[in-house]
């Protein structure tokens, strides 16, 4: 599926915080508190060196990309398989 990862692949980055391919993200990426872009978080997730949603919790996490991912059309089964890899990621 497009946009999303299994995590399978170390090579291709991905989100640490909700797991979405980092080279969909259309501002590029988070920014770190000096304005630089983060290597390891989405610009949704993650803004001048800080998580958007601080207080998310990594089962609320887990819903709200399922969520996302139920409005792109993705199979229930397909959402649970690209989110079940949440826990594991930095945040």
């Amino acid at each position: 599926m497009e946009g999303v990862s299994t995590f399978s692949d170390p090579k291709i980055p991905f989100c640490q915080s909700c797991g979405m391919l980092l080279s969909k993200d259309e501002k590029g990426g988070g920014t770190e508190a000096n304005g630089r872009k983060s290597t390891d978080y989405f610009s949704h997730c993650y803004r001048m060196g800080q998580f958007t949603d601080p207080y998310l919790t990594v089962e609320e996490m887990m819903a709200m990309a399922h969520g996302i991912l139920k409005k792109m059309h993705v199979p229930g089964f397909l959402a649970r398989k690209f989110t079940k890899d949440i826990p594991n990621l930095k945040r």
